[in-house]
């Protein structure tokens, strides 16, 4: 193990355990676990940076590469319940690290949704936990239909996540755009002048006009049989970025390989990669050097 990890996960915890501290959150009820919720943030980081996908081996890996970084570690079956439960504190987690960067007030996101495969056989769409909630949708980047959700990310064109949110297929873009952004108001009313730039997908009179409402301006390609829209010419490379972070929540975060079997857990490791993603970003605006599998080198 290189001591590059080392030093990453140590500014992580201290920066994690600092806005815990400053963070007023409800009275805990019983005894305090004995791994801290600073603790447990920065194992998942570096679980999905590592790209180790199975819980068990990942709690074996931890005490032979990183000797006493960690007092105590729970079993398998307690990691996976405290991560599950941990969805709220994983999405405070990534606004707070986003928010930290000097990315985080960029007047311009990207919008962008991917499919998130949870099942590919008919007997396991119909006996899983996520039935009612996963559905099937048609993925245009690979002329294929998938059973799972779709990851709606919205993000700065350097990669950083601003706000996100899992759905069916089924749901509209332009619907899931809207209702993201109600959700979230303060993060609109925060920046005058916003541009988002989409695809295809989000042309709608009616999403124009909501976004008109509130001062942000969205720039999108127009049908063939439309008018180029201003700016339009510009749109092929930013576009490009959001296809890049996609493929790395994909390619290096494993996102299409989960393993989640209830919304609780897909969610929470949809959470856990978007954390990571944006822990290597805050930790690239710091530092000035990447994060990539090499720096992070470990044996196997």
């Amino acid at each position: 193990m290189t001591n590059d990890l080392n030093t990453l996960l140590t500014a992580l915890y201290v920066r994690i355990d600092d806005w815990l501290t400053c963070t007023s959150r409800p009275a805990r009820i019983g005894r305090p676990p004995q791994l801290t919720d600073a603790e447990l943030l920065t194992v998942a980081i570096a679980q999905a940076l590592l790209g180790i996908r199975s819980e068990t081996r990942w709690l074996r890996f931890l005490p032979r590469h990183l000797p006493g970084a960690f007092p105590y570690l729970p079993g398998q079956s307690g990691y996976n319940k405290r991560l599950r439960a941990a969805l709220p504190l994983l999405q405070r987690a990534i606004g707070a690290l986003a928010r930290d960067t000097d990315l985080w007030a960029d007047p311009v996101w990207v919008v962008d949704s991917t499919p998130v495969e949870c099942g590919r056989s008919r007997p396991a769409a119909r006996r899983s936990n996520l039935a009612g909630w996963a559905g099937y949708g048609y993925c245009r980047s690979h002329s294929r239909y998938f059973w799972g959700l779709r990851l709606h990310l919205v993000c700065t064109p350097a990669g950083l996540p601003i706000t996100w949110a899992l759905a069916t297929p089924k749901l509209d873009e332009r619907q899931v755009l809207m209702a993201l952004l109600d959700h979230q108001a303060q993060l609109t009313a925060e920046r005058p002048g916003l541009l988002i730039i989409a695809d295809k997908g989000y042309v709608s009179a009616e999403l124009d006009a909501y976004l008109h409402q509130r001062g942000v301006q969205l720039l999108r390609p127009s049908y063939r049989n439309l008018a180029p829209r201003p700016g339009e010419q510009f749109l092929k490379p930013i576009r490009q970025l959001i296809e890049s972070v996609n493929d790395t929540l994909k390619g290096q975060l494993d996102l299409e390989l989960h393993g989640g079997r209830s919304p609780a857990g897909v969610a929470a490791r949809v959470a856990q990669r978007i954390l990571a993603l944006t822990a290597a970003i805050w930790h690239n605006r710091a530092t000035g050097q990447p994060i990539t599998r090499s720096l992070i080198a470990y044996d196997h």
